[in-house]
């Protein structure tokens, strides 16, 4: 950690991926406005620096790679910890071995932490929201608002399809994604596909059923930073469950939301937002490691996603609306 500037240390553990980052926004938004005079340190994976950096209630980013070693910080020096990671004895060891004076996390006996016990279902942005409240700070879960990146995007005003995700359980077919492209494109909205550097081989494919010209697929070209300045300046998103959609819920941009084998009841956007969720969980499998589609997201039909898209009514305004449920599928 940075040698201390003087104010009392705040740090928070959250070492996992970019939707686990943005998810516990929220709960980053409560502690600076608790802790207003503490510098506050973000221990977290270190490929996130990029969006850290539009997190304003976060001073300092501590890269934190998994749960296998020690926290970077010197024991005795931190002031208030905070474990927004879990509630086990991998997260609570490294929490334990900071010595601070207050420690904010769920109950662990073992250690003699204080707080509520780990709950199980519920949206994983009152998880930690419930959490803080039960340690006497007040949290809005729907406070999930983080800063644009600075500069002009590298695109403004597009349609954003993000074909990627990290497992085949949320790869949701490519031809499926070359007709919503389609649709897209015949309702006058220009379309850019995004996706990591795994994704390109089938960005292309999405790219050449839709017969969208290569300059429109921006898979693996853009850094994080640059992927959240797209998103932040996009009139649409159209993705699976990942960091897309969170980021197109921290920029309050409309989306449609493809979700298999995660609930939406636990990681879907605000229902204040300008968002749909599709899926039918009466068919999920659940398995969010699975190399093939889960049910749950191959039940979704590319009809159902324009119609979503209409619904919204991104052709001609950028106001839409909230999430609902109706019958099997989740979505307006």
């Amino acid at each position: 950690m940075p040698p201390s500037d003087g104010r009392p240390e705040l740090l928070v553990l959250r070492a996992i991926k970019l939707g686990d980052l943005l998810v516990a926004v929220p709960a980053l938004h409560a502690l600076r406005r608790a802790f207003p005079d503490h510098r506050i340190t973000l221990a977290t994976t270190a490929w996130l620096a990029p969006v850290v950096e539009l997190v304003p209630d976060v001073d300092v980013h501590l890269a934190q790679h998994g749960l296998d070693h020690p926290i970077g910080a010197r024991a005795g020096t931190v002031d208030v910890a905070v474990n927004l990671h879990g509630a086990g004895p991998e997260s609570s060891d490294l929490v334990a071995a900071l010595g601070a004076r207050r420690v904010i996390g769920h109950a662990d006996p073992s250690h003699g932490f204080d707080g509520p016990a780990w709950p199980e279902g519920g949206h994983e942005r009152e998880r930690w929201t419930r959490l803080l409240e039960w340690h006497g700070i007040a949290a809005d879960p729907e406070d999930v608002a983080i800063a644009r990146p600075a500069g002009p995007p590298a695109v403004d005003g597009a349609a954003v399809v993000h074909v990627g995700a990290f497992h085949g359980a949320r790869h949701w077919p490519t031809d499926r994604f070359g007709d919503v492209v389609r649709g897209l494109r015949e309702r006058g909205l220009d379309v850019v596909l995004t996706g990591g550097a795994d994704d390109v081989e089938r960005a292309a494919a999405v790219a050449q059923a839709a017969g969208l010209a290569p300059e429109a697929v921006l898979a693996g070209s853009l850094g994080l930073q640059e992927f959240a300045g797209v998103i932040a300046a996009a009139r649409l998103v159209v993705t699976v469950d990942t960091g897309a959609a969170h980021l197109a819920s921290a920029y309050g941009i409309p989306s449609v939301v493809v979700f298999g084998p995660a609930p939406p009841e636990a990681w879907g956007p605000p229902a204040s937002g300008p968002h749909v969720v599709l899926t039918d969980a009466s068919v999920r499998r659940g398995d969010v490691f699975a190399e093939d589609p889960d049910p749950a997201l191959l039940a979704v039909g590319v009809a159902d996603v324009l119609s979503a898209v209409d619904g919204l009514g991104v052709t001609t305004s950028a106001n839409g609306a909230g999430t609902a449920v109706t019958g099997g599928l989740v979505g307006r």
